[in-house]
């Protein structure tokens, strides 16, 4: 296995939305920080020569809110080139090669649809251009398990797995990988992280907007492949995970993969769907579409730390608020003491957000001041910081750890076909979805997957 820093980076998909809002800000990001300093070439279809792909790197760098510095936009642009080319045509990879020039060992980051992952695979091994080099793809990897397995196969007739990268910007969000730090780093947590003290978790990615005009591409995914698929059971995972032996990247990816193996597929009879009232009249939206915009499920884990404890996972467009959340909920004191026979205390919860704002809250139970002995709940919170300004979010992270060799924060093959394992069944036999209103929280008919003495917990307008 090749191992070490790169010294070329191929950039497909150049000239599309990827590029512009996410990629560029970060090639900046890593020229201020002194960590890019390789040719990087940009590949489109689109015509156009170095001076045109500058002028986009120009735009989408002042777009991001970054306030360029000459000096490291120069150092940014002066080895920054661009390849025109249809992606079938092997004269467009002999151009790369020769813009590379004594580059051998490169990563080649393929922000292009799946569908064309084929052509850019064999277009690269035919350049030479995979003998020792990475390549990081985007998600969705796969539809379903039947595609997710076929690109495999694709992309590894040239590639072996310890050099693909599976890039999901979730895992470099700062306040994601807070959570192994949470886990591991304070020993007052591990002695209840387990089915004994922990009564449920619920994991929530709320949107409070529809499709904004993405009607034509949404229709084709749908909430469940969007991001429970991804960054729900990536959540799932981090918080259920076991301390991993080593900080080696195979030894962290191992944990998360163990998790995700242990937990039972989803059934129809534990999982909702729903579609905000509107979203038929969205542009692009196919008549009479039954594509979900709302879905929950609950889950079981079954392992010894946590068999018997639901994982209740929901994610939704047209909602009540902007809010990504997850809050682990411990089980009520064996009696009740300090409150009224009809006001039991409430349990304490630990809850983990990171938007619209990075923080932590702990709520317990303190004596409500007055005469009386009776307890309230208490929330203490702690903020973080931003993740460093504009640019330095997590592509700034991923790519820059897919240039150093570390694919820590990468999904692996095994992995992500465990997780089209486990929501496989509610893609192929699943209930209708059924309307609910906008800037609520979805269909009520969701309330059924949390029992009848639970209740949903979300605290994304405070």
């Amino acid at each position: 296995m090749t191992t070490g820093p790169a010294d070329a980076l191929i950039l497909f998909g150049i000239t599309g939305d990827l590029a512009r809002t996410r990629l560029f800000p970060a090639l900046y990001a890593l020229a201020s920080s002194g960590d890019l300093d390789i040719p990087v070439v940009g590949v489109g279809r689109t015509e156009g020569d170095d001076a045109d792909l500058r002028r986009r790197a120009e735009q989408a760098v002042t777009e991001a809110g970054i306030e360029i510095d000459p000096t490291v936009f120069e150092r940014l642009t002066q080895d920054l080139c661009y390849v025109s080319g249809d992606y079938r045509d092997p004269a467009t990879y002999d151009a790369i090669t020769e813009r590379l020039g004594a580059g051998t060992f490169s990563v080649s980051y393929l922000a292009v649809p799946p569908s064309l992952f084929d052509e850019v695979v064999r277009g690269l091994a035919g350049a030479g251009l995979a003998r020792d080099g990475r390549l990081v793809v985007e998600k969705p990897f796969g539809r379903d398990t039947a595609s997710a397995t076929e690109l495999n196969e694709i992309i590894h007739r040239h590639y072996p797995e310890s050099r693909v990268y599976r890039i999901d910007h979730f895992l470099g969000k700062e306040a994601v990988q807070n959570l192994m730090v949470y886990r591991f780093s304070n020993t007052i947590l591990e002695p209840i992280w387990n089915r004994h003290y922990i009564r449920g978790v619920q994991i929530t990615l709320a949107e409070n907007f529809g499709v904004n005009g993405r009607g034509s591409f949404y229709d084709s995914v749908g909430a469940l492949r969007d991001v429970v698929q991804n960054h729900l059971l990536e959540l799932m995972s981090l918080l259920a995970m076991e301390p991993p032996v080593s900080d080696k990247p195979d030894a962290l990816r191992d944990e998360r993969v163990k998790v995700l193996t242990a937990t039972k597929a989803m059934s129809p009879q534990n999982i909702v769907r729903g579609q905000y009232l509107g979203y038929l009249d969205e542009p692009g939206v196919e008549p009479g579409s039954d594509t979900e915009t709302f879905f929950a499920a609950r889950l079981e884990i079954d392992s010894w730390r946590w068999a018997g404890v639901p994982w209740i996972l929901r994610a939704g467009k047209g909602l009540a608020s902007t809010v990504t959340e997850t809050v682990v909920e411990f089980n009520r004191p064996p009696r009740m003491l300090f409150a009224a026979a009809d006001a039991a205390p409430g349990p304490n919860r630990i809850a983990f957000r990171s938007k619209p704002q990075d923080r932590v809250t702990l709520s317990m139970q303190a004596k409500r001041s007055g005469s009386e002995m009776v307890s309230e709940a208490v929330d203490l919170a702690l903020l973080h910081e931003e993740d460093g300004g504009p640019g330095r979010g997590p592509y700034y992270r991923l790519l820059g750890d897919a240039l150093r060799g570390d694919p820590s924060l990468f999904a692996r093959e095994d992995g992500v076909m465990e997780a089209w394992r486990i929501v496989q069944p509610a893609l192929d036999d699943h209930p209708a979805a059924v309307s609910y209103e906008r800037d609520t929280w979805g269909p009520p008919k969701a309330d059924s997957l949390l029992g009848d003495d639970w209740e949903w917990i979300t605290n994304g307008d405070s």
